[in-house]
């Protein structure tokens, strides 16, 4: 069964339009093919790039807890 689909118009600047013709032709691709080549790509690594929350303490440690504000971080560090 083929998969159903949906026809759209779409503007793209003919500068732009030049640059997909010369790879679709390479890849013996048509215009269409490339473009929806390029929209499964896109989509595939936004979903890929989405960060993972990170999980505190990013280090864990057995030693003694040390409770610090920055002020007090402050006065011991020596910086430039």
């Amino acid at each position: 069964m083929k998969e159903q689909t949906i026809r759209i118009t779409v503007d793209i600047p003919a500068s732009l339009y030049h640059k997909l013709k010369k790879p679709a032709a390479a890849q013996e691709r048509s215009d269409s093919e490339l473009i929806l080549l390029g929209v499964r790509v896109t989509r595939i690594e936004s979903k890929r790039s989405r960060t993972k929350k990170i999980k505190f303490p990013l280090i864990s440690s057995d030693g003694p807890k040390v409770d610090l504000t920055n002020e007090q971080i402050y006065e011991h560090a020596k910086f430039l």
